[in-house]
């Protein structure tokens, strides 16, 4: 299928985005990296009257380090993930679930913004976000506001934005002393959509988590945090007993469905396999 026959205008500057998008009377559409909006446009599951192309506003741009916070651009691709010396740097959780998202092509034209407004709880960059206490900046009319991740997505495909605002960056607290990330995820290969997949970002100290959030993707209708595997993770060794209690706290943590592919046990087990998977390479030198 096509796309139904809309308008398309591109913008260069936010408020000439907002007049566009005003003009639209309600029937308007955000264009970035357009590997969400696009198919979605082709099967029908979208017909805006009016395509607003944002990809050339220099201030969706840009990876730098702005008053004690990363600050991510939201047009920087999906590919700048592995290779920016900033991201890489300061938010190597990015860095390593960036190879996991989709397949090269993609990456190299979709884009980290994009991908957070679109919301899919099955993604990799919104669990990320979520791990890295990560804050989103949302411009529109009105001015500008800052959301955290945990009050940033709302439920499938539905995060805080606002009709007519544009998310303008992604700010990440920058590494600490004794940060270390880990990404993993469970696909029936490579580049397909993860039956489960968990981001960690932890602080050792003294051979000890002296801090830890663990957001989990494709396990509800957003990214979700495990607060009490975290809870019985921290202060605590990465050894096998307190592998096996965070594992163990999962239950409480995953509000999990039958599917028709797959049983909610068999998924919580997935989940927990996967947890010691990545806490032990958390763990490792």
């Amino acid at each position: 299928m096509k796309s139904p026959a809309l308008e398309y205008v591109r913008v260069d500057s936010l408020s000439a985005a907002f007049d566009a998008f005003e003009a639209g009377d309600g029937d308007a559409q955000f264009l970035a990296g357009g590997h969400s909006v696009v198919p979605a446009l082709n099967l029908r599951l979208q017909a805006p009257s009016l395509l607003i192309d944002i990809s050339r506003i220099p201030e969706l741009s840009g990876v730098e380090l702005c008053d004690g916070w990363l600050r991510i651009g939201a047009m920087t691709r999906h590919a700048e993930a592995l290779t920016h010396p900033l991201i890489i740097q300061h938010a190597p959780l990015l860095s390593a679930a960036a190879p996991f998202v989709a397949h090269p092509a993609i990456r190299n034209r979709a884009t980290i913004g994009g991908n957070l407004v679109l919301a899919d709880p099955a993604s990799e960059f919104p669990a990320a976000a979520l791990a890295m206490r990560a804050e989103m900046e949302i411009v529109g009319r009105d001015g500008v506001r800052r959301v955290p991740a945990d009050a940033f997505f709302l439920g499938l495909y539905e995060t805080a934005m606002r009709p007519g605002e544009i998310l303008r960056s992604l700010f990440v607290p920058p590494a600490r002393e004794g940060q270390r990330v880990a990404f993993d995820e469970l696909s029936r290969r490579r580049g397909d959509y993860a039956i489960v997949g968990a981001a960690i970002q932890a602080v050792m100290a003294d051979q000890r988590l002296s801090d830890i959030s663990i957001a989990f993707l494709a396990v509800g209708d957003r990214p979700i945090r495990a607060a009490k595997a975290e809870a019985a993770l921290r202060g605590g060794a990465l050894d096998g007993a307190t592998i096996a209690a965070a594992q163990a706290a999962l239950e409480g943590d995953l509000d999990l469905e039958d599917l028709p592919q797959m049983p909610a046990s068999m998924r919580l087990h997935l989940a927990r396999v996967l947890l010691g998977r990545v806490l032990g390479r958390l763990g490792g030198p």
